[in-house]
């Protein structure tokens, strides 16, 4: 085979630099011309010279990083009661010591109400509280339906099945599910829904529940009030009396406190440690233990939502003084109705959420506990409901001074824009038998090089919960192939027929599944490579080349960072860039429409993004519809 190559590239003449004849000798070639004579051409290996980077990872996989994969394997078999990602996973977040604020926590928007009469505020808060105790309960009673992704659903999600399976052992019952090709998902991050609080801690945050808590904490206008929303006995308090404890809320006309606690929970994380503790040491311990506790965060915002571009800004963030951000959640409650739950992410992924969120809505919208005529209970609220307050010393209100000022002027640097594409959606795209997730992730590819002249590291959030403990793997949707339909379509589309273009955004769409199903599966190298950079770090064994190489650092400084949604319960949903130039890409491919959501600091547009994002996905559907790309 070998020499079989150089026999070739004999015929093909000598090279002088890459791609270059050797030029002739000079007339002036007689003896002390030159130094040396050398039989073999000066430039000869040049085009054959392996890459930087192909050398560290050949030189990682044959070494050090074969070392540490056969210890990873090892450690693997010792801990079978989770997954070899789990615990690194936790650790990252836990250890990150910037602010979770933007740099951690997104938003999942709900869609109003269809009934419209419902979308008051004190009647669509009331129902989702209750709504959202259901959803306690029946996970607490381990009567909620496990998280099944079914292939064939006309097998396993049926009455029929449920009844076999629940006889199979709890040791087997994955298998016989698999045997109907339904895939049972990971559940192990629920019990973190409820009771639970991310804790400031120097070095290490802490992640805190507590089940035996039976309060909702409820914050308005940056005051904190506590109520129980179960009784002694673990029962659901009557949604009547509920309500009755909101309208009380409601109608306090307490002003805004001049230090709002809550921006506390923005700060920098070992900052925050520090000013937890003087709240504990100056006697505000079993206040911070309520908020903690709770079952969760309830937020009534005293303003209706503008537009999405208003709701996305106020569900991602606010002003800083009616969330707690450390909170497992935050169900966010406008004056118009407008409603979103925004979470903590250390303890979990979107899978626990949406599954929360869909129930959530389904219950509160088909099988309300109230209706907008229902009268509350006749309840002395004052007495049920326990306002919290907080004593502070002047070093707590000169950090709470400190934390707003950081956060004013950090949200002063973001901005989000929303689109709504009408002109098709998953029904039309996949009739072309298009991936309709590839076609949304082509016009991120298209749009980024219409603005900024090239293309760059993309990552696209994939849940493994289909594996024990299992949280999320990266899919890389900028690849060879998009690079070039991208390039065709921004630079070149003259030069194409509609015809090559959509066997362009076939090939695209074919590598996009390939690369998703691999993700899915636990078959991507983002998370192993984490895993082993982990695993030397706590060996103590020196970083390997690889992970210092300009393109391993390149890859994941994620320029455009992307996460999609689909439900119907879901209007929107966002979060921040990664990265301070990168941008931040929430969204959707429905039935008949694509909504993107999309945020950005300063030194990016994300006004600019989207119309480029507009145009990619107009260009996209004329040439599916064999027409040619308008100028």
């Amino acid at each position: 085979m070998v020499a079989r190559l150089l026999l070739r590239a004999w015929r093909r003449g000598l090279a002088f630099g890459p791609g270059a004849r050797c030029r002739p000798l000079s007339t002036g070639s007689g003896p002390g011309q030159y130094l040396q004579r050398s039989i073999v051409p000066t430039m000869h290996y040049q085009d054959s010279l392996p890459r930087k980077t192909e050398q560290f990872c050949k030189s990682f996989e044959n070494g050090i990083g074969k070392d540490l994969h056969e210890q990873l394997i090892a450690q693997d078999k010792q801990n079978k009661h989770t997954s070899y990602i789990s615990g690194p996973w936790f650790d990252m977040y836990l250890t990150a010591r910037d602010s979770i604020v933007l740099n951690f926590n997104p938003f999942m928007a709900f869609n109003p109400d269809p009934k419209s009469e419902y979308n008051d505020q004190l009647t669509r808060a009331t129902n989702m509280t209750v709504s959202a105790i259901r959803f306690l309960k029946t996970l607490q009673d381990g009567l909620l339906e496990p998280e099944v992704f079914h292939l064939n659903p006309a097998k396993s999600d049926t009455d029929t099945f449920k009844k076999l399976i629940r006889f199979v052992p709890s040791s087997l019952s994955w298998y016989g599910a698999y045997l109907v090709n339904a895939y049972p998902l990971d559940m192990s991050q629920y019990f973190r829904l409820f009771n639970s609080t991310r804790l400031p801690k120097l070095n290490r945050d802490e992640l805190f529940t507590d089940a035996k808590a039976r309060h909702l904490l409820v914050l308005r206008k940056g005051h904190f009030y506590v109520f129980d929303v179960l009784d002694q006995d673990g029962s659901a308090v009557p949604a009547s009396e509920i309500q009755a404890h909101l309208k009380y809320i409601l109608s306090d006309s307490s002003p805004a406190p001049e230090f709002p606690l809550s921006y506390l929970t923005s700060e920098n994380r070992d900052v925050w440690a520090e000013l937890r503790k003087k709240l504990l040491s100056g006697g505000n311990e079993e206040t911070l233990r309520k908020v903690d506790s709770a079952v969760f965060c309830l937020c009534l915002d005293d303003f209706p939502v503008k537009d999405l571009v208003h709701l996305s800004h106020n569900m991602l963030h606010g002003d800083g003084t009616n969330r707690w951000f450390d909170k497992s959640f935050n169900l966010i409650v406008a004056k118009d109705g407008t409603a979103a739950v925004h979470f903590e992410h250390a303890w979990g992924d979107g899978v626990a959420v949406l599954r929360f969120f869909n129930e959530v809505f389904k219950d509160s919208t088909q099988s309300p506990a109230i209706t907008p005529q229902s009268l509350p209970a006749r309840t002395d609220s004052s007495v049920a409901v326990q306002k919290l307050n907080f004593k502070l010393d002047d070093a707590l209100k000169t950090g709470i001074r400190s934390a707003k000022e950081k956060f004013d002027a950090t949200m002063k640097t973001l901005t989000i824009d929303c689109i709504q594409f009408q002109r098709g959606g998953k029904g039309f795209l996949k009739k072309q038998k298009l991936s309709p997730d590839s076609v949304a992730q082509l016009a991120f590819q298209m749009a980024f090089l219409r603005q900024y002249g090239k293309t760059v590291a993309t990552y696209e959030s994939c849940s493994t919960a289909a594996f024990k403990h299992g949280r999320t793997e990266t899919i890389r949707p900028a690849s060879t192939f998009t690079k070039r339909c991208s390039e065709a379509f921004v630079c070149t589309p003259s030069k194409h027929t509609a015809r090559e273009l959509q066997q362009m955004m076939a090939e695209c769409s074919k590598y996009h599944n390939q690369l998703t199903k691999e993700a899915a599966m636990g078959q991507g190298f983002d998370r192993h490579l984490f895993a082993l950079r982990y695993l030397a770090a706590t060996k103590g064994i020196a970083l390997p080349e690889l992970y210092l190489d300009p393109a391993y650092q390149q890859i994941n400084h994620n320029i455009l960072s992307t996460s999609t949604l689909s439900s119907p319960a879901v209007n929107l949903g966002g979060f921040a860039p990664v990265v301070s130039d990168g941008f931040g890409i929430g969204y959707a491919v429905h039935d008949s429409w694509v909504g993107c959501n999309v945020s950005s600091y300063t030194s990016r547009n994300a006004h600019e993004f989207l119309r480029c994002v507009e145009k990619s996905l107009e260009d996209m559907f004329d040439v599916l519809e064999g027409k040619s790309i308008k100028t």
